[in-house]
């Protein structure tokens, strides 16, 4: 009858509660960023394909408060209606996301009366403590009625299997149904009242007739008759004690539990439970069955329902709710709905520029035309004709134009001295070249802060370049690299010599210059373009410029010295303010 009773009070606690859950349950999918995962540069590898698994969430620990009735279920039924009780708290944590521990800890209290009569001999039997005051109180042939007050005080260590979020079509779960087993130990008193205040027997006579069968009328009757002053102690005389012997026993115990979830929102959860603790012991009641008409033959065993709050426990921003509350196959099933909504890869190249058609932002260049890399025409001096029609592709700017050319107004003629001047000045050569297979001009390329692969904007540069070397098959060029005058000297050799060789590299491998007609040759910082401290100063010195060949040019080889971090982008921590 106290299970329906406490059964009935909690689920009318899960419906009074159903209104507030549909408002506040959370469906959105939870975004698990790298620093909420026990291995952040797992997760990160994982992200980009690099790690086949995830890190595991960093997930929260959940507090418990829990309510409910604690029953003993033995040879006395429960029978005072102020009983029972049972309340508690637990901790619980996730494993992994189908198995998590759990620490629960209960306080309960029960009370229990038996209707049908019973010889004090039998009494006496159950607890040799009180057969003297029994059999001198009540007589040899006197009778009274079994009842017991329990008290019990546990904790138990419980795993915890729960399958709510065994997920495929949703991307988390409102429910959560577990089950668990676990072991502990429990403080158990109890005590009986069969004595009155003075110590001498109960006078049954105004219960009536004393064989009438256990009915709550009758118990009623009983009860009118007790002080409800438990008097009495059990008596410890099992076959496996306690851990103590004294009044306060304490015995191991096994529990089985299960359960189902509600969740309210991220932080707080209520659960409906019933759970069982078993002791293997048949005097939690203070008794032990004699007749086949007991209500129990075997051990006695507690029962408690009980309604739980769960509360969630840390900082959302840094770690996740508990993992039984996650799906697991989210990130998976995630991931292929990605890959189903990719197109398929399609390899035309319609204008046959180098650029397949899903990339390419100008699907129809002509033949023979150079383009970047979205597939768009060159324009290298931007003057809005296409190097394929530019006649003069690197018209100088500030200029207006006319036909892509640029219209310098004439100057004044210098003399023969102030050209001199002007040339002992500037020590680099004039990138206009007259030779026998034509004018062309050689620029040069500039790299970003600590870099020396060639960026994509300079590709029309060295295309440049390289169609110089193949319409004049008897020309040799130097490719000259410079740093900006940051960072240590040794550094910034190993720096030029890497932006030079990057820039030849680049034209033998895409357009199967001869490596022979290149010299690759380097200064540092030695040789700026621009000495003032302004950042587009620095720019123009990370550089590698194209010249024709001079008596004397040679293949410098790579400079010695530490080449950690060279050319990284990795800030320096050299003799000079970071920079190269």
């Amino acid at each position: 009858m106290n299970i329906k009773i406490s059964l009935a009070f909690i689920l009318c606690c899960v419906v009074l509660t159903q209104s507030f859950t549909q408002r506040t349950i959370l469906d959105d999918v939870i975004n698990v960023t790298d620093d909420m995962t026990q291995d952040a540069e797992q997760n990160e590898a994982w992200r980009q394909g690099l790690n086949p698994y995830s890190s595991k969430p960093k997930n929260s620990l959940e507090l418990g408060i829990h309510l409910g009735g604690l029953h003993v279920n033995g040879d006395i039924p429960s029978g005072n209606p102020c009983a029972p009780l049972g309340i508690g708290l637990h901790l619980r944590k996730a494993i992994n996301y189908y198995f998590s521990w759990r620490l629960d800890g209960v306080w309960g209290r029960d009370k229990g009366l038996d209707g049908r009569r019973t010889s004090v001999q039998v009494l006496a039997l159950d607890n040799t403590n009180l057969a003297s005051q029994l059999l001198s109180a009540y007589g040899e042939d006197g009778i009274a009625f079994r009842n017991f007050n329990s008290r019990n005080v546990g904790a138990n260590l419980n795993l915890i299997f729960n399958v709510g979020n065994l997920l495929f079509h949703k991307p988390n779960n409102k429910w959560n149904f577990y089950t668990g087993i676990g072991a502990g130990v429990m403080n158990t008193k109890v005590t009986m009242d069969y004595f009155d205040e003075n110590g001498a027997a109960y006078d049954w006579s105004s219960v009536g007739d004393l064989g009438a069968p256990n009915t709550s009328e009758k118990r009623d009757r009983i009860r009118d008759v007790l002080d409800d002053n438990y008097e009495s102690e059990f008596e410890n005389d099992r076959d496996v004690p306690g851990f103590t012997h004294d009044s306060g026993k304490w015995f191991p115990q096994f529990s089985g539990l299960v359960g189902i979830s509600r969740k309210l929102s991220r932080r707080f959860n209520l659960s409906l439970e019933h759970q069982i603790l078993a002791q293997d012991y048949d005097k939690l009641d203070g008794h032990e069955w004699r007749t086949t008409v007991d209500q129990t033959n075997d051990s006695d065993i507690i029962h408690y329902s009980n309604l739980r709050l769960g509360i969630n426990l840390g900082n959302f921003d840094k770690r996740t709710e508990p993992l039984y509350w996650l799906n697991p196959y989210e990130a998976a099933l995630n991931d292929i709905a990605s890959l189903k909504r990719r197109p398929q890869l399609d390899l035309t190249d319609t204008d046959r520029d180098g650029v397949i058609d899903m990339l390419d932002a100008e699907p129809d260049t002509p033949e023979d035309c150079a383009v970047d890399t979205k597939g768009v025409l060159l324009d290298s001096d931007g003057d809005g004709c296409p190097d394929c029609e530019d006649p003069e592709i690197y018209s100088p700017p500030g200029y207006d134009m006319e036909d892509c050319i640029a219209i310098i107004p004439a100057v004044e003629t210098l003399s023969e001295e102030e050209i001199e001047r002007m040339i002992a000045e500037h020590s680099h050569p004039a990138p206009n070249v007259k030779t026998g297979c034509g004018e062309w001009f050689l620029p040069m390329i500039h790299y970003d802060l600590n870099k020396y692969n060639v960026k994509p904007e300079y590709y029309s540069q060295l295309h440049h370049v390289a169609t110089v070397l193949k319409e004049c098959p008897e020309l040799c060029v130097v490719a000259h690299g410079h740093t900006d005058t940051r960072a240590s000297d040794d550094y910034n050799q190993v720096l030029s010599y890497r932006r030079s060789k990057a820039a030849i590299d680049h034209l033998v491998s895409n357009y199967g210059i001869d490596r022979s007609r290149i010299k690759l040759m380097y200064g540092g910082e030695s040789n700026p373009l621009a000495v003032n401290a302004a950042e587009t100063s620095h720019m123009m010195n990370r550089r590698v410029e194209f010249r024709l060949c001079k008596d004397g040019d040679f293949d410098m080889a790579e400079p010695e010295g530490n080449t950690k971090n060279v050319g990284s982008g990795v800030k320096f921590k050299g003799n000079k303010n970071s920079g190269y």
